[in-house]
């Protein structure tokens, strides 16, 4: 019994050496990076064109060979762009998104508060969002969320495409939304 307190207060202590100790979180080792990105609506384009969004691995995914996504693109019929969180899929209320009413460059951490997660988040060019995934549970400071920020560049309705200016922070636990590594 003793040495296996012993252990788990070592055990402990190391986590708590290798956390960052203004944050209590593990020091960030990717760097926060802007990038542009292309997806297709779900309907009304070729199978293989990339609808869905991974924010863990910053990944286009085709919908028709993986789930495994945070969010994904459409166009309705009554043509207005949409971005669907998973809830708005059928997958669970998993990840979110909310709206924001300022420039893609003045979001410098995710915002707290609602997040949509089961129903359709209508965008049009200039529309700037956040984003949550969903949890991931490999980070060693438990179950959290990685946090993305994306601007809609343009909506072409002919191609049923959406371009997308993206950051997304890789790094568990921490919510800056800032190029470079994040500090909080």
């Amino acid at each position: 019994m003793r040495h296996r307190r012993l252990s788990l207060g070592l055990a402990l202590f190391g986590l708590l050496v290798a956390c960052d100790n203004s944050t209590g979180l593990l020091p960030p080792t990717d760097a926060n990076v802007v990038d542009t990105i292309s997806l297709f609506a779900l309907d009304g384009t070729p199978v293989a064109a990339p609808s869905g969004y991974r924010i863990r691995d910053t990944a286009v995914v085709r919908t028709d060979q993986n789930i495994d996504i945070d969010f994904a693109f459409n166009i309705t019929p009554a043509g207005q762009a949409v971005l669907l969180p998973t809830g708005a899929l059928g997958l669970g209320k998993l990840s979110g998104i909310q709206v924001q009413h300022v420039p893609f460059d003045a979001i410098t951490t995710a915002p707290n508060g609602e997040y949509a997660d089961t129903i359709p988040v209508n965008i049009d060019s200039g529309s700037v969002v956040v984003v949550h995934s969903r949890p991931i549970g490999t980070c060693v400071v438990g179950i959290v969320f990685l946090y993305g920020k994306f601007e809609v560049l343009a909506i072409d309705t002919t191609a049923r495409r959406v371009d997308l200016r993206v950051l997304v922070d890789q790094n568990c636990g921490y919510r800056s939304l800032e190029p470079g590594l994040p500090s909080r």
